[in-house]
Order: structure tokens, then C-alpha cells, then sequence
């Protein structure tokens, strides 16, 4: 089993960190409360990096995780992302430690052992760097096998649900307007943050319909935009993003349940609730596409089979098909911002400069008009110095 599979570690003594502890089984909610130095709790099996990246942005003196940060069952590079920041990371100390400590207590981790007061009371294991390399090489291998129970899986989801694919589909009614125009759908994917902010030229350029999937939403409000839509459960979207959003879509499931809808009536905010077995993330894309949107561009977005993994594989054979669907129409944002950073540096500037000052120069030195006009701008400021003495 991959999951056990750990190499012997030198014994640590020293206390690797302290500091106050921030308990939630629900990673995406913990960092709402989280501060920096403050030792963060979890209880998140194979960590993606969506949720690497939002732990890494709270800077933790340390992630404690109850389950398994990186099983091995697939490439999961959440783990070695909070490692590389320079976060340290204690492993499988088990579920119990909810129970033993209280929100705000101080902890001590010393080695693999975590203090409350000085009583140990519970263990894991240090998860190292070359730990998770190696596991990620071992998950490697494995991919193949993914990608065919992922085949099935879509398969096996499009017998079940081809209306996804093949059928028309009955959207609720809207205010906002698709209709030829592009809009830009936000989600909480690997580097949706960054992508965004890369994207600001098209958007003030192109002036799409902007649409949030949950959390996306908060992430369109940092770089000072207003969400004309935002779907979801609304679970992980702050309460100022939804009261700013232009509408609200709550995303219902075939069982019945809408956890959205009490959130939105405890904000006094209105909401159209949607049933459909997809993701969020679907309903976006595909509102967008039947509404006549000329261009759809996903930032954040799931796209290939370690997204398909790290979301839960079997919930997203849904995305894999509207994709399928809404076909040419569809722009991935996804890395965007590594396909171009303009580098200026200090020296190029002094060059400029310098250049610009010697090009000044030789104009000076060399053009007869121009050694002219100083000469005749000395001359008549040496007429106004002389009259200024004569009147002293």
C-alpha cells in the first residue's frame, strides 16, 4: 500500500513549532479563521493544491492533519507545495485530536508528538520533502489505471445523465444576459488567483459578463470587480461577495438538498435555486453556453485528470461532458499567467537612461541650432544678471 509506505526519519527533539491552534475537518473553511504562526488543524485526506495554495497564503508555523496529506493514490501536489513554503507538516495524528483540543489552546509539536500544556495528546509522523517525492513518484505510476476508472466512470455517469450531452437542458430564468457576448467564469482551481490577475487586460479590454463559481466570487472582488453571477452551494464565498453579486444562483442536488438556500435567507438575499447532478462548476459553463455566450473563458477550471483527481473523480465526469458539449466555445485561462512575464530590472532601467543621456549630449556637442540656442540662453542670462545687479 502506498499510503503506509514511509521511510525511516531521524528523531526529532527540538520543538518544531508553537503557537495557537485553528481546528476544522473542512480545510476551506478553517482558513477564513486562520492567522499567521497559528498552527492549522485539519482532517483532509491527499490535499489538493487549491487548498495547499489558500494554507500557504495564511503562512501557519505548522499543518497538523489528522488523516493521510498524500496517500499515494494519485499525483497530489498539494503536500509538496505547503513543504516547499516552508511549512512543516505533521501527519495521521488521527481524529481524535479534535476532541482534545479546543479552539485558541496553545500547542506544542515536539517531534512527533503534540503538547497541549505539556501532556501529549496525540502522534504522527514528520511528512518530509523526500517523503513526498517519492510517493508522487510511486502515484506516477498509477495514472493509467486512474485514467481508465475515470473512462468508466464518465461512461457509466452519461447512461444515467445524457441529458448532460444530448438533451436539452431546463435553465432556470435569469436577469443576467449571456447573448453574444464572452463571459468570464472564476472557480477555485490551481492558480485561478494569479490567471486572474494576469486576465485584467481582456477584462477591461473585452468587458465580459463576469461569473463566479462560490469562492471565485471573493477572488473577482481582490482584484476589484463585481460578480454580475455567482453559483454555488455558497459555502466556501464570503458574506460581502454574495451581497455584492448582481444575482445569485443556489446550486441544488437531485436529493432534494440546496445548502445555499439557508445561507442566502440568513443574508435577507434572494437566489434562484437550480437542481442538477453536475458541479457548480457545470452549471456556469453550461448557463453560459444555452444562453447564447459567444465566447466562455474558465479560469480556475478542471480540465485534465489530476484536476479530475484532486475534486474527486467521480463527481466530475459531469465537467469532462459539458465540456464535450459546449465544445469550441470554450477557453481554458489556465497558466495564462506563465505564458508571459515582462521582466524589468533596475539596471535595464539605468542603461535607459544613461543612453538617453548621451544621445542628449552628443546632440548638444555635435548640432550647430542646438549649441546656438545655449549660447543665446547664456548670453540673455547674463543680460538679467547684470541688470539685477544694477538695480541692487
Amino acid at each position: 500500500m502506498l499510503s503506509s509506505f514511509r521511510p525511516a526519519l531521524p528523531e526529532v527533539f527540538e520543538p518544531v513549532a508553537e503557537g495557537k491552534a485553528r481546528l476544522d475537518k473542512k480545510t476551506k473553511n478553517l482558513v477564513k479563521r486562520l492567522r499567521p504562526d497559528e498552527i492549522a488543524i485539519i482532517d483532509h485526506r491527499d490535499i489538493d493544491r487549491v487548498s495547499a495554495e489558500l494554507l500557504i497564503e495564511k503562512k501557519p508555523a505548522m499543518v497538523v492533519n489528522a488523516d493521510n496529506s498524500l496517500t499515494g493514490k494519485y499525483p497530489n501536489f498539494g503536500p509538496l507545495m505547503i513543504l516547499a513554503a516552508g511549512i512543516p507538516i505533521l501527519d495521521e495524528v488521527g481524529s481524535g485530536i479534535f476532541e482534545k483540543i479546543n479552539e485558541g489552546d496553545t500547542v506544542t509539536v515536539e517531534g512527533n508528538d503534540v503538547m497541549v500544556s505539556g501532556n501529549i495528546i496525540a502522534s504522527g509522523g514528520i511528512l518530509s520533502s523526500l517523503e513526498a517525492e517519492l510517493r508522487l513518484a510511486e502515484s506516477q505510476k498509477t495514472l493509467g489505471k486512474h485514467l481508465g476508472d475515470f473512462a468508466a466512470n464518465t461512461m457509466e455517469y452519461l447512461k444515467e445523465e445524457k441529458e448532460i450531452l444530448l438533451e436539452n437542458v431546463e435553465l432556470p430564468s435569469i436577469k443576467t444576459r449571456f447573448y453574444g457576448k464572452q463571459v468570464l467564469v472564476v472557480t477555485r482551481g490551481h492558480d485561478y488567483k494569479k490567471d486572474l490577475k494576469a486576465l485584467r487586460p481582456y477584462i477591461r479590454d473585452m468587458k465580459p459578463v463576469l461569473v463566479a463559481v462560490d469562492g471565485g466570487a471573493d477572488a473577482l472582488l481582490e482584484q476589484g470587480y463585481k460578480p454580475d453571477l455567482v453559483v454555488g452551494d455558497m459555502d466556501s464565498i464570503s458574506d460581502e461577495a454574495l451581497a455584492k453579486a448582481g444575482e445569485l444562483v443556489v446550486h441544488g442536488y437531485p436529493d432534494g438538498r440546496a445548502p445555499g438556500e439557508k445561507r442566502c435567507r440568513d443574508l435577507d438575499l434572494p437566489g434562484t435555486t437550480f437542481y442538477y447532478p453536475g458541479t457548480s462548476e457545470d452549471i456556469a459553463m453550461l448557463m453560459a453556453h444555452e444562453k447564447g455566450a459567444e465566447l466562455i473563458v474558465v479560469v480556475g477550471g478542471h480540465n485534465n485528470i489530476i484536476d479530475f483527481m484532486d475534486k474527486d473523480r467521480k463527481g466530475m465526469a459531469s465537467t469532462f461532458l459539458v465540456r464535450l458539449r459546449i465544445g469550441a466555445s470554450l477557453v481554458d485561462a489556465k497558466g495564462v499567467n506563465k505564458l508571459y512575464k515582462p521582466k524589468v530590472k533596475a539596471w535595464h532601467l539605468t542603461l535607459m537612461v544613461m543612453a538617453a543621456l548621451i544621445t542628449m549630449t552628443i546632440i548638444m556637442v555635435f548640432s550647430e541650432p542646438v549649441r546656438q540656442f545655449f549660447t543665446l540662453l547664456a548670453m540673455r542670462l547674463q543680460v538679467w544678471l547684470m541688470r539685477l545687479q544694477n538695480l541692487i
